[in-house]
């Protein structure tokens, strides 16, 4: 073993199975090896690379939904950092969020929607942010601060947004006569007997109560008991013409053809409408906004209090707030943006959807979920049980 091994592996700690660095463990032989007159040097540098990051062997630990960054956007950032990202996934805050409460950990960053941020900063699962770390904030539109669920963005960071709409066979629904811009698609039988089976409705309470009260004519984010059983009823009267609630597998059920009609988010309708046209289906996959009003789910980035790396995860939303790297996202999955400094990097058709950006006047129809205090928690899982078990 030369001097330089012999220091490096003295002096230069190795990766622990804690998530930092641990020093090698030397026989007397080794440690009795390139001592002498190179001692004074070895302690000198020593105490300068002691004093160096050991970025190199840390991995962000990121928990976000199905297919919601690129794999390039994750290279460029692991080649920056010179790090590893490891991702878990969900397709649903709810289901996120009973994971966390069941105990998982070791999250660095999440990418929750706005109820789930502010259910997340109640039971004080979050760490606050250090804006000095954030040279970029400054690119989020302000329409996307200081939302409800996060006065100040103490802990949050807008990522993207999506609305939950309605997909569909182009071609069958013409062909059927129906519109395409109403919740009545999936909640009245004079047009579901037409659709019988070919119809999928996301598996979200909050999702799916959501639709079925905008019909009724009442606010998504409306707690009464009676107008909750008004929706229930309203769902299990169309529940029999539904092929299956699905939150996951939809976006290929669309491209494929097995399903004219999916309740679900805009940028996996965006998805689906890439993947038919890619695939050279004989049909198109179009999308709207229901004139009823639905949800526009904001998306942000926090930091977990459970994560071993808060400033390598901060370097992350400062590399996402960059308008390129934020732009690739809405390029590869049709998200909407909240960051300003990316639209000059967003594909023209892109950027004029009004399905992806909605403009002003479908804004207005456009709601925020809140969180649901326990009681009303336990009433919607109640009504929620109901609803799977009938």
């Amino acid at each position: 073993m030369g001097w330089w091994d012999w220091m490096r592996r003295s002096l230069i700690p190795g990766p622990s199975p804690e998530g930092g660095r641990a020093f090698p463990s030397l026989s007397l032989r080794e440690r009795g090896r390139g001592e002498g007159a190179a001692s004074t040097l070895v302690k000198t540098v020593a105490m300068l690379l002691l004093t160096l990051p050991a970025q190199a062997a840390d991995t962000l630990h990121l928990y976000n939904w199905n297919n919601y960054i690129s794999d390039q956007t994750i290279a460029r950032f692991e080649a920056e950092c010179r790090c590893e990202v490891a991702q878990d996934y969900y397709s649903d805050n709810e289901e996120m969020l009973a994971k966390l409460a069941a105990g998982a950990s070791g999250y660095d960053l999440i990418v929750p929607t706005g109820n789930a941020v502010e259910a997340l900063v109640r039971s004080k699962q979050l760490r606050s942010l250090d804006k000095t770390r954030l040279a970029r904030l400054g690119n989020i539109k302000p329409a996307f601060m200081n939302a409800f669920f996060d006065p100040g963005n103490r802990y949050s960071v807008p990522y993207a947004y999506t609305v939950t709409l309605l997909g569909y066979n182009v071609e069958k629904l013409q062909a059927l006569g129906l519109p395409t811009d109403t919740w009545a698609l999936i909640f009245e039988p004079r047009y579901l007997e037409k659709l019988k089976g070919r119809v999928t409705v996301l598996d979200s309470q909050r999702e799916l109560m959501a639709a079925a009260l905008r019909y009724l004519g009442h606010s998504v984010n409306d707690t009464d008991e009676a107008k909750w059983k008004q929706a229930r009823d309203l769902i299990l009267r169309a529940k029999p013409y539904w092929a299956a609630f699905n939150a996951s597998s939809y976006i290929k059920e669309l491209t494929v053809g097995n399903i004219w009609l999916a309740h679900g988010y805009s940028n996996d309708m965006f998805q689906a409408r890439a993947d038919a046209e890619g695939a050279g289906r004989p049909f198109r996959i179009g999308y709207a906004i229901p004139r009823e009003g639905a949800v526009l789910a904001l998306d942000s980035m926090v930091l977990h209090r459970t994560g071993r790396h808060p400033e390598l995860a901060q370097s992350f939303i400062d590399f996402m707030l960059d308008g390129e790297n934020s732009a690739e996202l809405t390029n590869l999955i049709g998200s909407g943006n909240p960051n300003r400094a990316a639209m000059a990097y967003i594909r023209p058709e892109i950027a004029h959807n009004r399905a992806v950006f909605p403009d002003a006047a479908s804004m207005k129809r456009l709601e925020m979920m809140r969180d649901l205090d326990r009681k009303s928690r336990r009433i919607l899982n109640r009504i929620w049980t109901e609803i799977k078990l009938r």
